[in-house]
């Protein structure tokens, strides 16, 4: 009996989830579940189921989770230096990622939803205002993506001067202007986009 209350029911959790996610994928897993998973990365040593509810009832969402500033990460027992820096490999490799859906040799033009999912995984969450302006050839492939403005947490200016001027330089045919529109806990979701 003594040695049954010893048995530690968490060992083997994390091999669990591993095995779950290549079994069911990850569409099946919850917010919590997956903020655990990608947790599981950041803070190799520690178990984060209770981190990732918290992380959650505080920030709002996976996504706002995953965009929290550094800073505010840090607050949390459990995340140093280290498993912040960790945490943001994992949002830089998703936005270079939803980088990749638009930057095939496809027009972009032809699918607006990885467009729209490229533009809220880099823009969404920025803790100010952000002008970006996506480059794009004659075949609607994109030819670069740049902030051309930033500004504060309420608005950004546009120069048009400077649209046209780096529009030049990347021998552009067509441009999408994107600005993201920040809202309570930076949730935004970036509705529209203006092909020119």
């Amino acid at each position: 009996m003594a040695e049954a209350a010893t048995i530690d029911l968490r060992a083997g959790h994390r091999d669990r989830v591993r095995q779950r996610l290549m079994t069911v994928g990850g569409e099946a897993f919850t917010d919590a579940e997956m903020l655990e998973a990608v947790l599981h990365l950041a803070i190799p040593r520690r178990d984060t189921k209770d981190l990732a509810k918290l992380l959650l009832r505080r920030f709002g969402s996976f996504a706002a989770v995953l965009a929290a500033p550094a800073a505010q990460l840090a607050a949390f027992d459990g995340f140093g230096d280290s498993s912040v820096a960790n945490l943001k490999i994992v949002v830089a490799a998703a936005q270079r990622y939803a980088r990749g859906q638009v930057a095939s040799d496809a027009p972009i033009l032809s699918s607006w939803a990885p467009l729209l999912d490229y533009c809220r995984t880099t823009m969404a969450f920025e803790e100010i205002e952000q002008f970006r302006i996506l480059f794009l050839d004659k075949k609607n492939r994109l030819i670069a993506d740049e902030v051309q403005q930033k500004g504060t947490v309420d608005h950004t200016p546009v120069y048009p001067r400077e649209v046209i001027k780096r529009s030049l330089e990347h021998g552009a045919t067509a441009l999408i202007l994107v600005h993201n529109h920040l809202k309570r806990h930076f949730s935004i979701p970036l509705d529209h986009a203006l092909a020119c």
